[in-house]
This record gives structure tokens, sequence and C-alpha cells, in this order.
């Protein structure tokens, strides 16, 4: 942080102990809140009681250090001869805590799945996080507003909206980052590193609201829409930020079961038209959508359409236990009518539509569940280095290091296991995909949000009743104790993907060993 570079003695600092001058020191700058007594948020008499003093102690015992940060300007100078023991780090720096980042970040490790151009685009993409995302993603949170329009054609214009889709011919000629990786070299690696700094936000519902649903709608557009001219002209649409896409498949009686969809899907006699009736419900992103990428019922089976926003499609909002940011959306279609033409892949062989996506979707879903994983575990180890309690850190409790041991233990064991799943995705094609990773893909995300629990549950011990407010030092715990079960459902709930891994592996169960 830059401060005044005026320099005081620490017996100029407890002169300013008056009713009139309040100054006090943390981590050798001088601050003088003589002016804010009346603005602080915790009260006037808390400041008084450091007056004079060093309260460096006292200051890091009840905040996290970007609060010195927002208050800057209260920083008048330095104690002269004395350097900062703090370390701070710029945006797009990495964290120096240890576990903070995964081994592949971390200088003494070393991973055969790692290339130079991959560090590029995580340090390219950290900065891009830490400057536009992470801001908006905390003023959205609170307020619950959608992403702004700026956001989007910012993210567009760096290829970031492009970047989230995954590899494809849809990144070839882009500009990435300002070049940090070429489209033609962008991998599943790539992918997850995107899929993980954007985490680092925290804000659980602007997460899903900052376009997931393009992320999980677009790409049936890209793998199932066979008339060239269109696919063209939505994704370019999409990737330009002007139109934003979702997936609608979940129903009020359909959840899970895909195959119980009640949303109808009838030909008009001249066979040009299809007239779509029913609702869809927990929606993400539709309230703000324009194409919705929708699961009906036709004669023989499930199919999947494209049905724009117009006559005969309203959304409502729903309230969740996340932000409003989230657009989470109750879809009702009326008697909407949709051209022939925008059935995605096969009427009737839909199923194969969305199975085939949802591999993407969940293992995405992974990614942002191990990393928020992560963010837990560093802002508790910070916490626990900080707090004092009983006249001893927090950390010097071994009850405290055996919850943050499990903690390490259950990041790091799954981190390793996305990376073993995300090798294969790298070496398979889009086909052997989805027929082979669909078992793994369901089993890691599992477990990754069975540890998610675990984790919530042993931060929130650590963090005690900071951990359940949603302002301050605890916002992080909270947001992710409150938001961690979102992932233990959508995309397909536990237990359904757990046997979804053991059927799999059934059906490839050897006679001979029966």
């Amino acid at each position: 942080m830059d401060v005044p570079s005026k320099t005081f003695t620490r017996a100029e600092v407890a002169k300013n102990n008056t009713e009139d001058s309040v100054w006090f020191v943390v981590d050798t700058v001088v601050y003088d809140v003589s002016e804010f007594l009346d603005a602080h948020p915790g009260g006037e008499a808390v400041l008084r009681q450091v007056a004079g003093t060093d309260a460096t102690s006292a200051f890091y015992n009840l905040h996290r250090h970007e609060v010195l940060l927002k208050y800057k300007d209260l920083a008048i100078g330095t104690i002269e001869g004395e350097k900062q023991s703090i370390i701070t780090t710029k945006p797009g720096e990495l964290s120096l805590v240890p576990y903070a980042e995964p081994l592949w970040l971390t200088p003494a490790f070393k991973s055969p799945y790692f290339s130079p151009s991959h560090r590029r685009l995580q340090k390219a993409i950290r900065e891009f996080t830490d400057l536009y995302i992470t801001p908006e993603a905390l003023e959205k949170e609170r307020s619950g507003e959608w992403v702004s329009q700026e956001l989007v054609e910012r993210m567009s214009a760096a290829g970031v909206l492009h970047m989230r889709m995954g590899p494809g011919k849809h990144l070839h000629g882009v500009k990435l980052l300002g070049g940090a990786v070429d489209g033609k070299e962008f991998d599943y690696f790539h992918d997850m590193i995107m899929s993980q700094e954007q985490v680092r936000a925290a804000c659980r519902g602007f997460q899903d609201g900052n376009l997931a649903g393009m992320i999980i709608g677009l790409t049936c557009i890209l793998n199932f829409c066979k008339d060239p001219a269109m696919k063209k002209r939505i994704s370019d649409e999409v990737f330009s930020g002007k139109k934003k896409i979702c997936l609608a498949i979940t129903e009020a009686f359909a959840g899970s079961d895909v195959a119980g969809l009640r949303t109808t899907a009838k030909k008009t006699p001249d066979g040009k038209h299809y007239i779509v009736n029913g609702t869809k419900k927990w929606i993400t992103n539709g309230v703000f959508s324009d194409y919705f990428v929708t699961g009906v019922a036709t004669d023989k089976g499930l199919s999947v359409l494209l049905i724009e926003r117009g006559e005969g499609v309203e959304t409502k909002a729903i309230k969740t236990s996340y932000s409003a940011a989230a657009g989470t959306t109750f879809i009702t279609f009326d008697n909407v009518k949709v051209p022939v033409e925008n059935l995605l892949g096969q009427e009737n062989k839909g199923i194969y539509v969305i199975l085939s996506n949802f591999n993407h979707e969940r293992w995405t879903m992974a990614c942002a569940t191990i990393r928020y994983m992560r963010l837990v575990v560093e802002e508790s180890l910070k916490w626990s280095h900080q707090r004092l309690v009983f006249s001893k850190r927090l950390i010097d409790q071994p009850v405290i290091r055996q919850k943050l041991a499990k903690m390490i233990a259950l990041c790091e064991s799954h981190q390793s296991w996305l990376e073993t799943i995300t090798y294969q995705m790298c070496n398979m094609s889009y086909a052997d995909q989805a027929k082979h990773l669909g078992g793994p893909i369901g089993l890691l995300k599992m477990s990754a949000t069975r540890a998610a629990h675990e984790i919530a549950d042993e931060s929130v011990q650590i963090w005690g009743g900071r951990g359940l407010t949603q302002t301050g030092m605890g916002r992080v715990i909270e947001n992710f104790n409150r938001t961690y079960k979102f992932d233990a459902i959508l995309g397909g709930a536990e237990e359904i993907l757990g046997d979804l891994g053991v059927r799999q592996a059934m059906k490839n169960m050897p006679k001979a060993m029966l």
C-alpha cells in the first residue's frame, strides 16, 4: 500500500491520544482517525481504546488486511526507521500462503500436465479477475443485480467468453487475453484454469450469474446445431455479449429425472413448426436470457429445441439461498411457435444431446467446487495464524490443526483427481468422453461436493460467529457454507451421480468375474 512519505516517532504517535486527536499504528503505518470516529462501523470507543498505541495485533485479531486498503486515505505516514512486515500481493500475483495454490503453481513442485502457456493464461486471467470480475462480483452479490453489460463486453473483447466454452474451433483466430494463449493449443487444462481462477471472487451467486448459462447452453449449439448459418449467427451474438443464452431442462416434476420431462413440443400439421407448452424451473440466467436451449417431450421421446424469447415465453425470478445475481428462473412456454430448423440433434434422441452436454457441465462444476474449497483453506490458514484465543493463536491449538489437516487433504486429493480426469479429456474425442467419462466425472463431482460439506463444517467451527456473517472477515466462509449445496444438486444430485458411476462400472464388469 502506498502511504505518504512523512515519518513519525512512536513518541509522537503516543501524544495523539486526546479528545480531538486519535492516531495509532498498524504495521508501522500511522493512521489519523480523528475525523473518522463517528463513521467507524464498530463505534468510536473501539478506536479510542487503541489511541496513541501500536494497534497491529488488535487490528489483525478483528479484521482482514483488505480493510486497510479500503481506508488507505487515513494513513498519514510511517514510523521512522521501521519497515512493514505484512506481505501483500498485487492483482494477478500468486498467494504465498501454503496450500493456497494448487501444487502445479507452487515453485517447489512440478507437474507433467502444465506447460508455459498454461502458466501464462493463469497469470493473465487472475489479473483480469482481480481487476474486473471480483469488484463487480462483490457489488452484484450484495445488490442482487445481474452482471453488467460493460463487464460482459469486456470479457468478450478479451476472449474470456470464448475460452469458457472449452477447446474448439470457436477459439481459432480469436485474440485471447492479449495473446496469453493460442486458441489452437487451448486444451482442457486451459479450460480448467479459466473455471478455477474466476471462482476466486468468492461470490457463488454471481459466479453462476456471470453467464454460467452460456457455458452449458451454447455447447449444445456448437455441437448439435445442424444449420451452419444458424450456428454462426447465434454463437456470434452470444460471444459478442449482445445476446444471452441458457439451458432449460429442469422442471418441477423432473430434476435429475431428465426422462420425465412434461414440457411438450407438437408439430403443426404442415410440419414446419413445433408448438411448445410447459414450464421449466430453477433455470440459471433464464431471467435475462434471449435464447433457451430447451428439453421437450416429442411424440416418441425426448428432443432439444432452441427457443428464442418472444410471444408466449414468460420468465419470473426465483428466490434461492444464494444471490439473485444468478438470475434463477421459472419459465412458462405458452403455445410458443418454434421453427423445426431449431431442433438440436435428432428428434426423439435429445437424451444424447443432454447427456453429452452433462459431462462438461459437471466437470466445470467440480473445477469450481474444488477451487472454492482451496480458497476456504487459504482463508482459514490466514485466520488461524491471526486470531488470538485464550492468549494463543488458533494455529497453536492442536484441534484447529487437525481441522486444517482434514481440509487440506480433501482439497489436494480432489484437485489431483480432477487433473487426472482432465488429462483423459485432453486425449479423448468428444464422443469418447461421452462414452467413457460420464461415470468418473459423476463420481468426482459427487465426492467433491461431499468434501465441500466437510470443509464448510470444519471452517465454520474454526471461524465461529464470523463464519456465519455475510460481511467482514468471514464473508468467504459464510458464502461457501451457505451455497456449497448448490453444486450438490445442480447438474445432477450426488446420489444420482454416484449411482451413475457404479452403473457404468457394472456395465463394463467382465462376465468371467461373475
